[in-house]
């Protein structure tokens, strides 16, 4: 009987993908206060550029394509400002709800995408801003959609050691509060998914880095606007490859780098070099596009030789999108006028700075008992990708890794919205800020890993 070794070969799909890119950098002085703990309330300059990046992926049947869209942003406050930006969006370019994605990176260190406050400091110049962010959404797409011509997308999996788990036990204080931090007792999920886009020619078009780890480098103490580690990540990519770097957030509720919370931007650099250099290391133990290693036989020598060599592998070219609502209980919180009459009566900065989030959130989900989180899934080629509005631990991802072995699984936070963690059921019994912040009551997480599975079984189906 022969054992001959299987081959080794990458996910992949063959069709028609675009790829287009824009600047969304906002303009000096615009509010930008997202910690808690600022002493700021406006950016005074820029570190890096932010960028906005669309990819289309399609058949070469004419069927519609699928968009993706990769935004240099932090998050929306609140979720029904999405709603409306999508609504618009999709009527504008004639898009269904499922085959489009506006993911953000998470930058703490951006304008917030919020409705204009005129009681803050730069919130006149974020009404205009957020219209750019628009209409260069837009013009991104169809750009895209206008240069897409044949190419292969295939992904590998390496590993970086940038994240590492953020939830301590106060050493300070009672063993059931955790703070917000390195804790070096615990081991973080390192997996990294690098995708490649290469052109029939072989030629190198854009790369894919799929990675959990919250983008909080910088923190209160930084006035610039910057992507954050992304930047230097994007930059590393670029100037090895020379082609277009996007970056997927992947599941960081409760990931982010061991240092933080600085306002030296130079700290960003280095860890978005970090994960670069990890990702370049990643895409150069990938097979030729389009091509698998395979077992060819014994060369006698002076040890008995095992030959593999490379040869031309089938590509898929299917596509599916899928668009689920989880339906998740909410936590018995006060209204969203009370929330708003305890902001006013608050003259702790950084605690009104927590109601206004949480008045925020409040609105948009409504004064209901329970509200619905979307889940988004595609099958492309034979890779999956996975995601919803929230900020799931990366568990989640580390199980859904586990359930579908021979998938691909591209695990990602923050698509199409923002509105508060996805903690696991456990936490609920402890002093802990995704516990504390997120809307939705014990057993989220779990829901959603169970939207998810069932999304992806019906990918396969």
């Amino acid at each position: 009987m022969n054992h001959h070794p299987p081959v080794r070969r990458h996910c992949s799909f063959t069709g028609r993908i675009g790829i287009a890119r824009e600047d969304i950098t906002p303009p000096i002085g615009i509010y930008s206060r997202n910690w808690g703990a600022a002493k700021h309330d406006t950016a005074d300059s820029i570190h890096r550029p932010l960028t906005l990046t669309a990819m289309s992926i399609a058949t070469t049947t004419g069927d519609a394509p699928l968009v993706l869209v990769d935004a240099d942003l932090g998050w929306w406050r609140p979720l029904d400002l999405f709603n409306r930006f999508q609504k618009r969006l999709l009527e504008e370019l004639s898009l269904d709800s499922a085959r489009f994605i506006f993911a953000l990176s998470h930058t703490h260190a951006s304008a917030p995408l919020m409705k204009p406050d005129p009681s803050l400091a730069g919130s006149e110049l974020v009404g205009p801003w957020m219209e750019r962010v628009y209409q260069a959404t837009v013009s991104t797409i169809q750009a895209a959609l206008a240069n897409a011509d044949e190419a292969t997308l295939d992904w590998h999996t390496g590993r970086c050691g940038l994240a590492a788990i953020r939830d301590l036990p106060d050493p300070e204080e009672s063993a059931d509060r955790m703070i917000c931090g390195f804790n070096p007792g615990a081991e973080a999920d390192d997996t990294l998914l690098v995708g490649r886009v290469t052109d029939q020619s072989g030629k190198l078009r854009a790369t894919l880095v799929n990675y959990a780890c919250h983008p909080t480098t910088l923190a209160g103490d930084n006035t610039s606007i910057s992507p954050d580690y992304i930047g230097a990540m994007r930059e590393t990519m670029q100037e090895a490859t020379g082609a277009t770097a996007f970056f997927l957030q992947g599941m960081s509720g409760d990931v982010a780098p061991r240092h933080q919370y600085v306002g030296d931007v130079e700290v960003a650099d280095r860890h978005g070099r970090q994960l670069g250099f990890a990702a370049l290391a990643t895409l150069h133990d990938m097979e030729p596009a389009g091509s698998q290693l395979f077992f060819d036989g014994v060369v006698e020598s002076g040890a008995p030789l095992a030959s593999w060599r490379h040869q031309p592998t089938k590509t898929s070219s299917e596509l599916r999108a899928i668009e689920v609502p989880a339906d998740l209980e909410l936590k018995n919180w006060p209204s969203a006028s009370e929330l708003e009459q305890q902001r006013l009566e608050c003259d702790d900065r950084a605690l009104e700075e927590r109601l206004r989030r949480q008045r925020d959130i409040r609105q948009s989900l409504g004064d209901g008992s329970s509200s619905p989180l979307f889940v988004y899934a595609w099958q492309i080629g034979d890779a999956v990708l996975v995601g919803c509005p929230g900020e799931a631990y990366s568990q989640l991802q580390q199980e859904l890794r586990t359930r579908f072995p021979e998938r691909t699984i591209i695990c990602m936070n923050l698509i199409n919205g923002s509105v508060g963690y996805l903690p696991p059921a456990d936490l609920y019994d402890l002093d802990v800020y995704p516990v504390w912040q997120t809307p939705f009551d014990r057993g989220c997480l779990e829901r959603i890993s169970d939207a998810m599975t069932a999304a992806i079984e019906n990918l396969q189906a």
